[in-house]
């Protein structure tokens, strides 16, 4: 099914010099998914449904990459090209991250510490919410502003996020006035530090991990807590713990349980009225 695909729409009113740069994924050797790091301006690019297949519904989709890189294939583009080929219409945020050494073995030492300091991503995640939450919130204000043209009812936008691109997500919605907030809301293996405050009223949420991610409690115990607040609070939560599928499966097909994530959230938006 075609995709239209649209130019990049640069979010916010920033227009510094973009230094965003492509490179391999030299933070695990065993990955060759692209990464985008150092983006210094936040875009949004559209991924709209062929004519008559649009269902109304849109999606601003956050790849994850521990706030210093963007996975923007596995799930970025991707994400939104199978979306927009469901009839939803998907939108890839690419938001600001924070800088990383230009060169590749300079880099891969800041990339073993993220992935082995957990305080030093807590510490990010706090110095750099404001802006990504600024990143998410003019995102959703644009799809809204121009729901008419590319065929989303804006009380039908939600956000679909991916480990740091969940905690942008679930950042904007907490932070975020109710004028602002996504329609619903994906979290998908999020990182979370503290305490879980839910926005009233909350919007429904889908919720998904693998119990052998790799990063364990930052992000087993997240999504446990994340569950819970949703609960306690009386909100509309899905969630599926996959047994299998570890950390940054995205739309990658690994083989394990965690393959199931796509279409368990298809179904689930549908069964939602979205």
């Amino acid at each position: 099914m075609r995709v239209r695909h649209l130019d990049p729409i640069t979010l916010g009113g920033v227009t510094a010099d973009d230094r965003s740069i492509v490179g391999p994924a030299s933070w695990d050797p065993g990955d060759d998914q692209p990464l985008l790091r150092n983006v210094t301006v936040p875009t949004l690019t559209p991924y709209l449904p062929a004519a008559g297949r649009a269902t109304g519904t849109g999606v601003v989709v956050a790849p994850g990459g521990a706030l210093h890189f963007l996975a923007i294939e596995n799930e970025g583009t991707t994400v939104a090209e199978r979306l927009a080929a469901e009839g939803v219409a998907a939108f890839v945020l690419r938001y600001r991250v924070a800088p990383t050494p230009v060169a590749e073995d300079a880099f891969a030492a800041v990339a073993h510490r993220i992935a082995t300091d957990r305080d030093f991503l807590a510490a990010v995640s706090r110095a750099h919410r404001a802006t990504v939450v600024a990143d998410a919130t003019a995102a959703l204000r644009l799809v809204r502003d121009r729901a008419a043209e590319w065929a989303v009812d804006p009380q039908r936008l939600g956000m679909l996020g991916f480990s740091a691109g969940a905690f942008v997500s679930l950042a904007a919605t907490v932070d975020g006035t109710a004028v602002d907030r996504p329609s619903f809301l994906a979290p998908v293996y999020p990182a979370w530090w503290g305490d879980v405050p839910v926005p009233q009223p909350a919007p429904p949420m889908f919720l998904a991990w693998a119990t052998d991610d790799e990063f364990g409690e930052t992000v087993v115990d997240a999504c446990t807590r994340i569950l819970g607040a949703w609960s306690r609070a009386g909100a509309s939560v899905e969630a599926h713990a996959y047994a299998t599928g570890g950390h940054g499966f995205g739309m990658q097909s690994r083989g394990t349980r965690s393959d199931r994530w796509f279409d368990a959230f298809l179904g689930w938006l549908a069964a939602s009225g979205f």
